[in-house]
């Protein structure tokens, strides 16, 4: 990639004495693609900071105005339901940290001839595949989120693509609360997955179909637009939602503002819960399962493992060139980047850029996703390690319920002529078991 070129201000004919801090770009050599172009509507992007000349004096403190100004976006950050993710890192730093799980575990039904031939003939057979990481993945044969009528409420019907373990999990945690609870309004889910996944503003993660925002549950089935929601939230249904949530689906983390998790424990604990279990789920540090997240004092963000879609995901990679309409990777574009540099990056080409993004020209915009054609196996896609999902961190050992819990199989009743006391349901205990991804919020 090559570098923008930058002149300080002050070495400028009519500039002499100006402020220096800000650098001028100049154009690159000729013949070579525009980089991207930062332009006023466009999001802010973490790799976009602009170049400052090494001779510049550093800034000067903001006034005060300035500083509640600040303040008041940061309130805004809070308020706003489609809020960035400040606080969600992903979950490919600690994956990388643990050591692979070898074998199969959810897709051993496939052979490797049998997958490749399925992919290569029949892909949709195959159901969701949840490729890469939640930050830098892709979602194929995703499946909508259905209307729920009187139980849920889907926000944005377009952003509510999942895995079919993701919605099997959700849609019976819902049904779990609305029958332990018929007076709770419908819930409001909000934003999941694109329907091929990738990057969907405003977030770092909903990229694999896994991620999940949820609405609170209100006194009324009208979300209150307080910037303190923890003051207007009904904490008897958001914590029924959330015991649901452990004992109805495998969990991988629930990211919520530490306001809202402070009412949220202490009600638990007034209303008779284990402390010892609380504080694993809330104040145990890394392996906290409720985890504070900026920008999410208004939602909570569920993130679910999807075991067969993720191992299936992990398998697929080195195949995704069978399907040439699937081997395509997901690019947000950086300040710098050109179409050039984009198509060396990932072994594609400028026309194919142009063709799979509709793009008529060679600019770029910072913030802006594009489909990336592959011509061959992507090398530089993310493929996460093998993993066992974990036992699930229910409060206590309780009888099996008779409901459909994706994944799992349901015990079978005891014959009227052998009565004896049902057994608790007892969870998958794997040797070593690897938790993929648990990010550092």
């Amino acid at each position: 990639m090559r570098p923008v070129h930058t002149v300080p201000a002050a070495t400028l004919p009519g500039l002499a004495g100006a402020d220096t801090t800000a650098a001028v770009p100049m154009p690159p050599p000729p013949g070579e693609p525009l980089p991207a172009q930062e332009e006023d509507a466009a999001p802010a992007s973490p790799g976009a900071t602009a170049s400052v000349d090494s001779a510049s004096p550093p800034a000067q403190e903001p006034l005060a105005s300035e500083q509640t100004s600040a303040a008041a976006e940061d309130d805004e950050d809070d308020e706003d339901e489609a809020g960035g993710e400040e606080g969600d890192e992903g979950e490919a730093s600690e994956a990388a940290a643990n050591p692979g799980v070898p074998g199969l575990l959810y897709t051993a039904d496939l052979s490797d001839e049998e997958l490749k031939r399925r992919w290569k003939d029949e892909p949709q057979s195959l159901g969701s595949v949840s490729v890469g990481f939640v930050e830098s993945g892709r979602l194929v044969n995703g499946v909508r989120f259905p209307d729920g009528g009187q139980d849920w409420i889907v926000v944005s019907p377009e952003k509510t693509y999942a895995t079919e373990e993701t919605i099997t999990y959700l849609s019976q945690v819902i049904r779990a609360v609305r029958a332990a609870l018929p007076d709770a309004p419908p819930l409001r889910v909000n934003q999941i997955s694109a329907k091929e996944g990738g990057y969907m503003r405003p977030h770092k993660s909903h990229q694999s179909g896994r991620d999940v925002d949820l609405g609170f549950y209100y006194p009324t089935a009208e979300p209150i637009r307080a910037r303190d929601r923890e003051n207007h939230i009904h904490l008897a249904r958001n914590w029924a939602l959330v015991k649901a949530l452990l004992a109805h689906a495998d969990v991988q983390l629930i990211l919520v503002d530490r306001r809202v998790q402070k009412v949220l424990y202490e009600y638990a604990l007034k209303s008779g819960e284990d402390k010892a279990w609380l504080d694993s789920l809330f104040h145990a540090g890394f392996q906290s399962l409720i985890r504070h997240a900026r920008g999410h004092r208004d939602h909570f963000h569920v993130r679910f493992f999807s075991p067969r879609a993720q191992e299936l995901g992990r398998r697929l990679a080195p195949l995704l060139a069978l399907q040439p309409e699937q081997n395509i990777a997901m690019h947000r574009v950086r300040s710098g980047d050109t179409l050039g540099a984009i198509a060396l990056r990932y072994n594609s080409t400028v026309n194919g850029l142009r063709k799979s993004n509709h793009l008529r020209g060679n600019l770029l915009r910072i913030g802006q996703v594009l489909s990336v054609p592959l011509r061959g196996p992507c090398t530089r896609c993310p493929v996460p390690p093998p993993f066992v999902v974990p036992p699930r961190r229910l409060a206590a050992v309780t009888a099996p319920e008779n409901t459909l819990t994706a994944g799992k199989q349901e015990h079978a009743a005891p014959s009227a002529e052998e009565p004896e006391e049902t057994p608790a349901r007892e969870e998958p205990k794997p040797q070593s078991p690897t938790v993929v991804g648990t990010p550092t919020s």
